[in-house]
């Protein structure tokens, strides 16, 4: 089995790569300029040292120039002698570096743009996956790795073309066209540097495995310290309020240390791996050099050859050393690329179903009946949040949950526009199971209003109409009045087209609630959830929320989650929840009456809130 497993590990390698460059296949058209430019840049690396040979040989040495040069002289009749051949080899030194450096500007510009196209297009993939993954995919991960994955890890497409396509095929081809070249000049010596090659390739394959394992160890370091940074950040006012700077820091530092040593640790088995690599190439030139100073002294090779073949040397060592390095950088990026595929392949718990419809159109009065069958859910396995409940709610019916923290009002409510799938049962929408049904549909007709709104740094307009893209400023403006929001808005530096801070941070509580208010009416959906609307909450704001709400659930089936039970008195039912069961149902004065669960709570918070009256 463990050979099995050793011999498939490639062929998943491969695939792995295979599966990022198709990334860069897209930009082909790029890709190609990109080829013919490394063709022409590998061709001009044959030619580099011949003015150098011209100068030595023909130039300040004794020898006569080739027939081939001496007929070109003759065609443009140039005289073939020293003073013009040392002319002759200055001008085409300053003509190839000049195309040289041309030709690798503009390859050096096309890469880039190629390169960053297809690193976005790989991060916008990485971004929308996450966005359709389930919250309890999210649940499992903090969001600075995730963040991580988008903005560092997305760059291994660009490590991995270049490593697979871009730089073997340009040092490969100068291998190839400086190596013919060098053979012709002298076999014996461009034997002589091949003999490198084997310790070479056993340095890549024992060092390979454990660049990888490093860059891994890194990577996962600096996504320690981002989600960090993330949470701290996100939480100054409480961070502030009990003055955790200090320990923040310690924090900090401690994860900073983790991923200094990460880091060392990648550095030293990288130098390493330069090193052994640098060491086999330097004794490889220095056998070149001695063998062809003894032929140059015996007459076999003219000095101008040796002085181009040790060029040529140089040459190759470069496209040798950037190969191997090429490697080492492809075992590292491999570390990325498994980050980048566990959120490409993660398994999406939650997705259409084959032959899944929409939502029929609505119908005034007949539409936004909700039914809980039977249903079981919870977070980790054999640990049911919900047990066996059953729940129904008639069209355009207010039901409010309350139970005490953990019984499941939230789990229960996340299960109707699908952002769990429950173990057992059904929760069905207008007769129909939601697993049935299209999930940009089911979504499209439920509005969710949090007890933390969540905002958007757009302008408002954009962020009441975040779930109607297509909706008209005098719509937006509409649902804003019927929001309570249209005055505060007005007030605004630049009223409708005002941009919010991060999560509306210049807003007050109220206001952001009236705004996520305004989105939910704009919406226009046929079933809404409100959890904990105005828990946070001053009485006075409080009274312009509610009387924003009152608009809002008006002919909507409404499940609303609340521990006040002052803001549920008008619903037409309350069902108590306790350990994920429903164990009482029916009106305010109804539980009251009965003197069960739900007087029990409701007698608790009046004598909580009695001192808070008495000051």
């Amino acid at each position: 089995m463990k050979e099995s497993a050793k011999e498939q590990a490639p062929a998943r390698t491969l695939h792995k790569y295979g599966r990022v460059v198709r990334h860069a296949l897209v930009h082909w058209p790029t890709l190609a300029g990109i080829v013919a430019l490394t063709l022409a840049l590998s061709a001009l690396a044959a030619l580099q040292p011949w003015p150098l040979k011209l100068l030595i040989d023909y130039g300040i040495g004794d020898l006569e120039p080739v027939a081939p040069f001496k007929d070109w002289l003759s065609a443009f009749g140039i005289d073939p002698s020293p003073v013009n051949l040392i002319w002759i080899a200055a001008a085409a030194a300053i003509v190839l570096f000049a195309a040289n450096a041309a030709l690798d500007s503009a390859l050096t510009w096309a890469w880039s743009a190629a390169g960053q196209r297809m690193v976005y297009d790989l991060a916008a993939d990485l971004f929308l996956q996450m966005q359709r993954l389930s919250l309890l995919f999210h649940a499992r991960r903090n969001v600075g790795d995730s963040i991580t994955r988008i903005t560092g890890d997305a760059w291994c497409v660009y490590s991995v073309t270049e490593g697979i396509l871009i730089a073997p095929l340009r040092n490969l081809l100068i291998l190839a066209s400086v190596g013919a070249v060098a053979w012709q000049l002298d076999s014996v010596l461009t034997l002589i540097m091949v003999c490198a090659a084997p310790l070479l390739a056993g340095s890549a394959i024992y060092f390979g495995e454990r660049l990888k394992g490093y860059a891994r160890q890194k990577r996962e370091a600096q996504a320690r310290i981002a989600s960090f940074l993330h949470q701290v950040l996100g939480a100054i006012p409480m961070v502030q309020a009990f003055g955790a700077g200090a320990r923040n820091l310690e924090v900090f530092g401690g994860l900073a240390h983790g991923a200094v040593r990460a880091n060392q640790k990648s550095a030293l088995f990288t130098d390493a791996y330069g090193l052994v690599n640098g060491i086999a190439l330097t004794l490889g030139t220095a056998v070149v050099l001695f063998a062809g100073g003894g032929r140059v002294l015996s007459g076999e090779l003219s000095l101008g050859s040796l002085l181009v073949f040790l060029a040529y040397m140089k040459t190759l060592e470069g496209a040798s050393r950037s190969l191997l390095t090429t490697y080492g950088g492809l075992r590292a990026a491999e570390a990325s690329i498994d980050r980048v595929m566990e959120v490409l392949d993660a398994t999406e718990t939650v997705q259409d179903a084959p032959g899944a419809h929409p939502l029929p159109h609505r119908v005034a009065g007949q539409t936004g009946h909700l039914v809980f069958d039977h249903v079981t859910f919870g977070y980790g396995p054999g640990q049911p949040v919900i047990r066996d409940l059953s729940l129904k709610l008639a069209p355009g019916e207010t039901v409010a949950l309350v139970g005490t923290t953990g019984a499941g009002k939230s789990t229960l409510a996340s299960l109707v526009p699908r952002f769990f799938d429950p173990w057992e049962g059904r929760v069905i929408l207008d007769g129909m199971d939601v697993k049935d049904l299209q999930l940009a549909s089911l979504r499209s007709e439920i509005a969710i209003v949090l007890q933390e709104p969540f905002l958007l740094p757009l302008t408002v307009a954009e962020n009441i109409a975040y779930g109607r893209q297509d909706a008209t400023r005098d719509e937006i403006v509409a649902a804003a009045v019927a929001a309570n929001a249209h005055e505060f808005i007005r007030e605004l530096p630049h009223g409708y087209d005002t941009v919010l801070g991060e999560q509306g941070a210049t807003l007050s509580g109220g206001q952001r609630q009236r705004l996520a208010i305004a989105r939910a009416l704009l919406k226009d959906a046929r079933v809404l959830i409100l959890d904990e609307p105005t828990s946070a909450l001053d009485a006075n704001t409080e009274r312009l929320v509610v009387e924003a709400f009152e608009r809002l659930m008006k002919g909507r089936t409404t499940l609303i989650i609340a521990h006040r039970l002052s803001t549920v008195r008008r619903a037409h039912r309350i069902a108590v929840l306790e350990d994920g069961r429903v164990v009482e149902v029916g009106s305010h004065a109804q539980l009251i009456s009965a003197g069960g669960r739900y007087a029990r709570l409701h007698a608790l918070q009046a004598i909580t809130r009695a001192p808070e009256g008495a000051r």
